[in-house]
């Protein structure tokens, strides 16, 4: 039976242990306390920080480990966060996220797991640095692992089953000008700044198709007002379910850039980083059909689609994991108007619940 108090306690406890984007040890040690203490689970941290338990079946034998993940770092504001409760609501009463993006995960998991009468052997990898770009997850060696088939915890709502994820280009941009006097002696100089304005007037941007959207995020140049700016700095970024869209629109954008270097006489260093493949899983394979009858079977109509955006499901599907993203009931994630219902939660380990019988009886029987 789920303990809902624990439950509140679990989550009130973790998301007030600061684990912004690199600064996550202190709260991966509280995990793997805790599921060493509860949950009698053989722990380990791999040498980039992740965490990666395995625990045994429970009234559940001939099956297999799954994979249930998680990322245990927040974006910021993420320190000082103090979380209220207040009609059936959880939110931050301070200045910051509340966190629930992926605590809340990670809470429900633990309570599933301590209030389960029959669970698979599990599996459990808790990443760092998802928030900047999947990170911990690209240096998880899954040759730590037996598990085939996964489950993500990092989804917002509880009817949604994404089966599949971009490739995701990383796009850096240097230009190098030339500084001069902006008022004794400008045509001397060769502005940076005019070179990439130039260069994002002539880009497609946001979405450029159903499945590929490309985004200028940073621009930093100059440094005073009276000179002709030497160095531009670009962080853009280039995503599509289609890989060779994601190739050819990256490459279009250096192309430009490099372009613009040479009509203006400036240099231009453009380097592409693929950070994820582009991965689909079949819409009847046995994780996506586990979780709709899970989702079902708390009385919810699941949705299954892919997204545009990243999440380390991507990089286990990429490394021999089939994994499908679950939501977790947070809402309005990576903003101080984060919040999460508590009842969400409770019908989020219910799901998992599910999962844990579906996946005893499915994969057993399979």
């Amino acid at each position: 039976m789920i303990d809902e108090q624990r439950l509140i306690r679990s989550f009130f406890e973790m998301v007030q242990i600061p684990s912004e984007s690199g600064e996550e040890a202190e709260f991966i040690n509280y995990l793997k306390d805790r599921f060493q203490t509860e949950l009698k689970a053989t722990c380990k941290i791999d040498s980039y920080g992740n965490l990666i338990a395995q625990i045994s079946g429970k009234n559940c034998t001939g099956v297999a480990p799954v994979l249930f993940g998680a990322h245990a770092d927040t974006v910021k504001p993420g320190k000082g966060i103090r979380p209220l409760l207040e009609n059936g609501m959880i939110r931050s009463k301070s200045d910051t996220i509340l966190g629930g993006d992926d605590k809340a995960g990670i809470a429900e998991l633990l309570e599933a797991i301590l209030a389960a009468e029959v669970h698979p052997p599990l599996e459990i990898v808790v990443t760092r640095e998802e928030e900047i770009g999947l990170v911990g997850a690209r240096h998880v060696d899954v040759a730590q692992l037996q598990a085939k088939k996964g489950f993500l915890l990092d989804s917002s709502n509880l009817d949604e089953v994404v089966f599949g994820g971009p490739s995701y280009m990383n796009i850096d941009i240097e230009i190098t000008g030339k500084a001069a006097h902006a008022g004794m002696e400008p045509e001397k100089g060769i502005s940076a700044i005019k070179v990439a304005s130039h260069a994002i007037a002539m880009l497609r941007d946001g979405r450029i198709d159903p499945e590929t959207t490309s985004n200028i995020g940073v621009i930093r140049g100059g440094e005073i007002r009276n000179g002709v700016p030497e160095k531009v700095t670009i962080m853009a970024e280039c995503r599509s379910l289609n890989h060779e869209k994601c190739l050819k629109e990256s490459q279009k954008i250096k192309e430009i850039f490099e372009a613009m270097g040479k009509i203006f006489g400036a240099k231009v260093d453009v380097r592409l980083d693929l950070e994820t493949k582009a991965s689909l899983i079949p819409q009847d394979a046995e994780v996506v059909q586990i979780a709709k009858k899970a989702i079902e079977s708390v009385g919810l109509t699941p949705r299954v689609f892919p997204i545009v955006g990243g999440t380390d499901a991507s990089i286990y599907n990429e490394k021999g994991i089939e994994t499908v993203v679950l939501g977790v009931g947070v809402q309005a994630e990576h903003s101080k108007e984060e919040y999460i219902p508590v009842e969400e939660m409770k019908k989020a380990v219910q799901i998992i619940h599910a999962i844990f019988k579906e996946c005893c009886y499915t994969l057993r029987r399979s």
